[in-house]
């Protein structure tokens, strides 16, 4: 496309968007300024969802690197982008298709459930996907008597180990390090400090096990969207990473928002920006494209994550 001067970059952006054909998907997280742009924005399952039905030939990911992986093996026909290819994860580097494998082996009558936050490799050797929303639910689907490995997030295992009640469940020792800078003493003194306030928790916290009964809610970014849009309170405590604070602040004028920790930002997730964004599309720049026979079997558990809510 030929450099043309555009009022604003935004309008560059639409511009580029609609030459290229191309959907803008953004997760939760990202900068409130490429929430505004994007066609989308939510968690990891609506993306996902979303990227599974578009219509589009490019689908630009603003997320992090396993983000757009899973939109590649849902849309192999599809040019999958992502506007900085260093954007990643280091939940997700903390589990290895090896490690699984392993696992696999000395239990081969077990069942390997693994958040979406995971490599598209990790993907082919499990059998179930799930996200931060239907985790509970991936889980109850499994019969009672299956042994679980649930990779790589310990608290979001751990929840979920809580909430069904199953003791058959080995969890990794994986964590989010900016949801480990949510400490339960911090909550403590925000719940003191604003005692009408609601506590909205995402399990991945890492106070999580200590903070459990200090929350009025346990959920997913798009789950505390929803919540905090129909819940009659006017002010809440939002213990997750900080980003999502854009959209329910943008979403309910009127209410008060404050951040578990201000200092709970993903340098990953904030990688992308609209300069990069304009580079992508222009460029076609950087393709994420998972081998198909690696997406053929990285598909069967992300589709069974999407077919379960």
């Amino acid at each position: 496309m030929a450099r043309q001067l555009f009022p604003t970059i935004q309008d560059e952006i639409a511009a580029l968007k609609k030459e290229r054909n191309a959907v803008l998907l953004a997760h939760n997280y990202q900068t409130g300024e490429i929430q505004e742009i994007a066609d989308i924005a939510g968690d990891s399952l609506r993306l996902a969802q979303e990227a599974a039905k578009t219509r589009a030939d490019v689908i630009l990911f603003c997320g992090v690197h396993f983000m757009a992986e899973t939109a590649s093996i849902l849309c192999p026909d599809k040019k999958v982008l992502i506007p900085d290819p260093e954007a990643g994860c280091t939940l997700a580097d903390m589990i290895k298709p090896e490690d699984v494998r392993k696992w696999k082996t000395q239990n081969p009558d077990g069942v390997v459930v693994c958040y979406v936050n995971t490599s598209a490799a990790v993907k082919a050797e499990s059998d179930y996907c799930c996200t931060s929303s239907n985790a509970e639910q991936v889980v109850r689907s499994i019969s009672q008597d299956r042994k679980i490995l649930f990779v790589p997030d310990f608290f979001l295992g751990t929840y979920v180990k809580k909430r069904t009640g199953r003791e058959n469940i080995e969890l990794w020792q994986g964590y989010c390090p900016t949801h480990m800078l949510i400490q339960s003493r911090e909550l403590e003194q925000l719940k003191r400090e604003h005692p009408g306030a609601e506590l909205i928790m995402h399990p991945e916290c890492g106070c999580l096990t200590k903070s459990m009964h200090l929350a009025d809610q346990i959920l997913s970014t798009e789950g505390m969207v929803r919540y905090a849009k129909d819940s009659s309170k006017k002010t809440f405590i939002i213990a997750t990473e900080t980003g999502i604070l854009h959209r329910m602040i943008k979403d309910n004028p009127g209410k008060q928002f404050i951040p578990a920790n201000v200092n709970a930002v993903c340098s990953y997730m904030k990688m992308n920006s609209l300069e990069k964004i304009v580079a992508s599309l222009e460029n076609l720049q950087y393709e994420i494209k998972v081998p198909k026979d690696l997406a053929d079997r990285a598909r069967r558990p992300i589709e069974r994550m999407i077919s379960i809510v």
